[in-house]
């Protein structure tokens, strides 16, 4: 942060030799900051006194502060050669080695000043800030300390004091040592009580540390002051949103927006302009915020708010090639935008292009240095690309007497963003007391995913499932191979073919059912919070029968934060054959219930944070011309982040749909799942 200091001058009453008239009017300029009026003054002026100290200081005064640093410099390094020991031109010169950021020359020079008069409050001053400058904070905070004890109260150094702790608590908050960038701006506010800038920057840093209550009192604080009502309103709409209370954000940005007159200063109305177009945006107002942001573009159609904000708008509504161009478009106007750098990041990401958005996150903190959103999208994306370890135990039984406990092991080593190798582990033991069957399974597979294009990926595993059972033991081949795209924004397509045995109970594992199942499953999302899920299968087994499974489900996101949806599920089952005795295999299976899904993903809770999933439905089957049942089942997680590489959790199901035998049954399971990332960061990372 530069901060200027303006000497100031005690010429007033200064004279030349032979020459009487008055530069009073001079002076005046100077200290009313008009500079281009005094160089025009003090220029004339050495027109007949070429030679004339004041004049000459004065001049060089003028043409530093008027955006030619370079050649003040150069005029006060002749005048010093002038005049080796005068104290006033001595400080004049080091200030303009900071006029031309020249400030390691200018700390050295300003040091040796205050060597030679320790009391000199404007050596001290300007050595204070030529330290901040350096940002040397600890060090310029204790020598503007100096320069109050010359001049107790000095307004300068009061102001330059309350600059360098908001530079102190900005780079304490780059360090993410909130608590002492905390105690900083309290200083601040100490000196200038409910100042505007410490205040502004306290509430920023309270958002930084997601500490939102603090924030919004901050806020509020900041509000007391009429003239500041509308900056403090757009600031509490954002902490609005950050409490996912989406309705506030909107009404506080509203009335700041509706306090906007032709008065307001402009950047400050450009401010609020952004903030009730976010919050449009927040609330899924997409067609008003559109119109907004039309208008906008109108009378600025190469602005990067404006940009910004019709990038973050398509973002929203899933159009990510045309938030990209806008994005590309910031980018072309100002290579170091944060909007533009970390907006593409995540444009880029949702595209499926993770090397692109790698590189637009590293360049925002090449400019922002160790910024947390960049990191924070940086580690994100990291957890996608990293190998982990899952493993789950479960412990299964049903009222048919059958009872499971199976072991389930999951490897995923990704050695770039479009290729990883895929491996698991099975084990399920099963048994029956009634009839006195058991049987265990252990499945062993590998294989690999790789993305072919931005939208399309292939997925593919294959292995081995050897069987111990009552009267059989046998080896059989699995597979599984299936294509991902996304043919079109907010639709996602599955389809590919799967090879699996038959192991609900002992005896269908004694039985060696081979299953080859073709599949598809289609997702489609909306604007307007609507959801559509459809899967259907066509299983063709070894016993020569066949079986086509249609599932569907629409429901509506009710809540995002945590996820709140409901819904109706559809499910259809018919199979060729019926063989009740061996397995379930109606001739048409039909069941319909409505469901309520609440969620907190383990991938949005922090680190020492619970996650959790609760699903509650409820309806009817009908199993071929019998009379209708109805159905209930209901699932459970509950889990905590250990780290950002640990976490585990406890799920239980409990259900009584599709049934084995007309009269209905009821399944139940329990476990334990635990999930680890084997290294801090995807292992093609590691040098970067």
């Amino acid at each position: 942060m530069k901060l200027k200091f303006i000497f100031l001058l005690t010429l007033l009453s200064t004279s030349f030799l032979g020459y009487t008239q008055d530069m009073k009017e001079g002076f005046t300029y100077l200290e009313t900051g008009k500079y281009a009026k005094a160089e025009t003054f003090f220029q004339s002026i050495l027109k007949q006194y070429p030679d004339n100290k004041t004049a000459r200081l004065c001049y060089g005064r003028a043409i530093g502060l008027n955006g030619k640093p370079e050649d003040a410099n150069t005029l006060f390094t002749n005048l010093l050669a002038d005049y080796p020991d005068d104290f006033e031109v001595k400080l004049n010169y080091g200030e303009s080695l900071l006029w031309t950021s020249n400030f390691p020359k200018a700390k050295t020079y300003f040091k040796s000043l205050i060597d030679e008069d320790p009391k000199s409050f404007a050596a001290l001053l300007s050595y204070a800030n030529t330290l901040s400058n350096l940002k040397e904070y600890e060090n310029a905070l204790k020598y503007v300390d100096k320069a109050l004890d010359v001049s107790p109260g000095n307004p300068n150094a009061l102001t330059s004091k309350k600059y360098m702790y908001l530079g102190y608590a900005y780079q304490k908050q780059q360090a993410q040592q909130y608590d002492e960038a905390e105690a900083l701006l309290k200083n601040s506010l100490a000196i200038f009580n409910n100042d505007k800038d410490s205040l502004l920057n306290l509430a920023n840093l309270y958002l930084i540390a997601n500490k939102y209550d603090d924030a919004q009192a901050t806020y509020n604080t900041l509000a007391a002051n009429p003239d500041n009502k509308i900056i403090a309103l757009n600031g509490l709409a954002l902490v609005s949103h950050l409490k996912g209370k989406e309705k506030d954000a909107l009404d506080l940005s509203t009335q700041a927006y509706n306090s906007l007159n032709e008065t307001t200063d402009a950047t400050l109305k450009q401010q609020t302009t952004e903030r009730n177009a976010q919050a449009l945006i927040w609330n899924k107002k997409y067609k008003t915020a559109d119109t907004l942001i039309a208008n906008l573009i109108e009378t600025k159609p190469n602005d990067n708010w404006v940009l910004a904000l019709r990038a973050t708008l398509n973002i929203y509504k899933s159009d990510f090639k045309k938030s990209v161009t806008d994005y590309d478009q910031i980018l072309v106007n100002d290579s170091t935008s944060f909007d533009g750098n970390l907006g593409n990041a995540n444009a880029l990401k949702a595209l499926g292009k993770y090397e692109a958005a790698y590189k637009s996150a590293e360049n925002t903190l090449k400019f922002y240095d160790n910024q947390k959103d960049a990191t924070n999208f940086i580690k994100n994306l990291n957890t996608t690309f990293t190998p982990f370890y899952e493993g789950k135990v479960s412990y299964s039984f049903d009222n048919g007497d059958n009872e499971a406990f199976a072991f389930n092991n999951t490897l995923e080593f990704p050695f770039s963003t479009k290729f990883k190798i895929l491996g698991s582990y099975n084990y399920r033991s099963t048994t029956n007391p009634v009839t006195n069957n058991d049987a265990t399974s252990n499945d062993f597979s590998v294989g690999a995913s790789y993305q072919l294009l931005p939208n399309l990926s292939l997925k593919g595993t294959a292995g081995l499932t050897s069987a111990t059972a009552t009267t059989n033991d046998y080896t059989q081949v699995l597979a599984d191979i299936s294509f991902n795209i996304k043919p079109f924004k907010l639709q996602d397509l599955t389809v590919g073919y799967k090879r699996e045995i038959q192991s609900f109970n002992a005896e269908l594992i004694d039985r060696e059912i081979v299953q080859n199942n073709y599949y598809a499953n289609y997702s489609l999302n909306t604007n307007f919070n609507l959801g559509w899920f459809t899967q259907y299968f066509y299983t063709k087994q070894s016993d020569d029968n066949a079986r086509n499974l249609l599932f569907t489900s629409l429901y509506y996101n009710i809540l995002p934060k945590p996820s709140l949806k409901a819904g109706i599920n559809y499910q259809y089952i018919t199979f060729k054959d019926q063989v009740p005795s061996i397995y379930f295999s109606p001739e048409t299976f039909n069941a319909a219930e409505v469901f309520a899904n609440l969620i907190k993903d383990e991938n949005i809770a922090k680190p020492k944070e619970w996650f959790y999933e609760l699903t509650a439905a409820t309806g009817l089957q009908f199993i071929d011309d019998d009379e209708s049942q109805s159905t209930y089942r209901i699932q459970g997680k509950l889990g905590y982040k250990f780290s950002e590489r640990c976490l585990a959790n406890i799920f239980g199901t409990r259900s009584n749909i599709a049934s084995a035998t007309a009269a209905g049954f009821t399944f139940n399971e329990i476990g334990v799942r635990f999930k680890w990332l084997l290294f801090d960061k995807p292992v093609f990372r590691d040098k970067k």
